[in-house]
């Protein structure tokens, strides 16, 4: 999987179904990124951009950036090398299915291509609710 940075139409399908069904269901997208030198990450300035980029998507459709942190290191599992975890919290499917059409997205994914070289990002429910 080493240098994947897109969903398959396997993965978007799935997600698909899921916006048809739960259409207000909010969901976290959890991003393990590895970056390319040139992001000069933490501090570059594309990589700074990257970050903004997202910022300013992510809430376009309704969506926002809850945290990211810089990963320590890997304690179980082969994803050392590693630079960033971010949580991405979504209103439901269809604002993260939307989002390569939100504004600002051309942008924030040209970043993406120069920033990320490696990235998994895993689909998880909102627990924010503490009715749950």
């Amino acid at each position: 999987m080493t240098g994947d940075i897109t969903s398959n139409e396997e993965q978007i399908a799935r997600i698909r179904k899921l916006a048809a069904a739960s259409p207000d269901s909010p969901l976290v997208m959890l991003n393990i990124n590895r970056y390319h030198p040139a992001a000069e990450f933490p501090e570059g300035e594309t990589y700074r951009s990257y970050m903004g980029a997202i910022q300013h998507s992510v809430e376009a459709v309704g969506g926002s950036v809850l945290w990211r942190t810089e990963v320590q290191g890997a304690v179980v599992g082969d994803l050392e090398g590693f630079h960033e975890v971010l949580a991405v919290w979504y209103p439901n499917y269809k604002a993260f299915l939307t989002l390569p059409n939100a504004d600002g997205a051309k942008e924030m994914f040209r970043y993406r291509r120069t920033c990320v070289k490696e990235a998994h990002i895993i689909e998880l429910a909102d627990f924010s609710d503490a009715s749950r």
